[in-house]
């Protein structure tokens, strides 16, 4: 194998990979004689791939590496009619590997980016990637690449992100641009959108200038809802799950449902981990995998590079999906975390959802002060959801805990104790060990 080694470059050693993946994922219609070739090389390249770093690969190491029988699916490339109607500039491959690519559009082969679509009249999608210059250093002075490294920023960098909305009361509002204007850069995953609002307490959004949609050989856009999980007609039994909510961003959400990971891990038990909705980004799952899950999906794995403004069925259709992909790796329970607060339209939409009810077994609350703790209180069990415990960044403040522990009939605890009760609530009875009648949703 070491001379078959020499005779591949990286590309082509990966496009090997990709061909194995197809096969295995969609079946042997697609490929001609030269599959058996393929075959001949799969084993040495697949263990190439695992031993060596590459981020555009790392979702499908993580899925492959956690899955036991029928593996997470991994390519749901979308075949779309080709509309576009601007002018195709060749992109070199070496221009193509030097912009710093961001996170949300780790899940796509850059390889596959023959061209650029450029033009007045093109009107990008969310999830449509493009390669644009940095004009202007504003609130984001690096970009999350797909690693997790954050990556510094400078006038006349060209970076590869992708377009969507954002939901941050704590920093912007913004929206799909209607064309390839100059825009903005207002996530650190790489969400490039027209700012309409911000927090006043933050600065103007870092500016870029799009250069064109990234584009196929066949002069197709890619898109990252091309590369999404697949959903699964699965009957693997769904395990205890427990969802985080909040008052509203930076609540304490992602540092609790990190405590509870932790804690279950220390029991020794195969803790999957997922978040449904928010504005793409790595910092949330590196945070709980530093925890210890055993494998975590989002909403980008899916295909989504933000869920603000999508519409209740497509958002029940992620979480479906999320749930069938984790609920396919057979862990011991599920930790999930919904963005923003209780009334956020989206976050709303879901705590009413009966695909979502039906599929949680216990709530945590994550308050920044006593009101708003008993509010969330007051509305989780109006709505018919059991409440197992306060949590969040109320923790940090003594006199704020026990104004919350005053005012309700339960009482604070830290994200570590929040995985404790977990365990004993959920996972000590013997029901819940085997979750017997427990059936993931499809």
């Amino acid at each position: 194998m070491d001379g078959l080694d020499n005779c591949f470059s990286v590309p082509e050693k990966k496009n090997i990979l990709y061909e194995f993946i197809n096969l295995v994922f969609c079946g042997l219609e697609s490929f001609d004689a030269d599959s058996v070739t393929v075959f001949i090389k799969l084993f040495y390249y697949t263990f190439w791939f695992f031993r060596n770093e590459d981020s555009s690969l790392s979702i499908w190491r993580l899925k492959i590496m956690s899955s036991t029988s029928a593996s997470v699916s991994l390519n749901n490339k979308i075949v779309r009619k080709n509309l576009n109607l601007g002018q195709i500039e060749e992109l070199p491959k070496k221009r193509l590997k030097q912009a710093k690519a961001a996170y949300n559009v780790r899940n796509i082969p850059l390889e596959i980016a023959h061209s650029l679509l450029k033009g007045d009249d093109i009107q990008p999608d969310a999830g449509d990637l493009v390669l644009a210059r940095v004009v202007n250093i504003g609130q984001h002075q690096r970009i999350e690449l797909g690693c997790g490294r954050r990556a510094g920023l400078y006038i006349d960098d060209e970076i590869i992100v992708c377009y969507g909305a954002r939901y941050a009361p704590d920093q912007f509002e913004a929206y799909v641009p209607q064309s390839l204007a100059a825009c903005h850069l207002v996530a650190a995953g790489g969400i490039a959108a027209e700012c309409a609002n911000r927090h006043n307490r933050i600065k103007p959004a870092t500016e870029i200038l799009p250069l064109g949609l990234l584009v196929d050989a066949e002069g197709n856009r890619i898109n990252i809802r091309d590369w999404s999980l697949k959903s699964l007609s699965t009957k693997k039994q769904r395990p205890p799950t427990v969802a985080v909510f909040g008052t509203s961003m930076n609540a304490g959400k992602t540092t609790t449902a990190a405590g509870v990971v932790h804690r279950l891990k220390t029991k020794g038990l195969n803790v999957a981990a997922a978040k449904i909705t928010g504005t793409g980004a790595g910092g949330d799952r590196w945070k709980l995998v530093d925890a210890g899950a055993d494998i975590f999906l989002d909403f980008t794995d899916a295909g989504l590079s933000s869920t603000f403004g999508i519409p209740l069925q497509q958002l029940e259709s992620i979480f479906s999906c999320l749930m069938d992909n984790l609920c396919q790796t057979q862990p011991d329970v599920i930790v999930l975390e919904i963005a923003d607060g209780l009334y956020q339209r989206e976050t709303a939409n879901i705590l009413n959802s009966e695909v979502f009810k039906t599929s949680v077994d216990g709530v945590i609350f994550a308050a920044r002060e006593a009101l708003g703790a008993e509010q969330g209180a007051f509305v989780l069990r109006k709505k018919g959801y059991s409440l197992l415990a306060i949590s969040g960044a109320i923790n940090a403040s003594p006199l704020a805990k026990r104004e919350a522990e005053n005012a309700l009939d339960l009482p604070l605890f830290t994200p570590e104790e929040v995985g404790e009760l977990v365990f004993e609530r959920l996972l000590t009875a013997s029901d819940a060990v085997q979750p017997k009648n427990r059936v993931a949703q499809s």
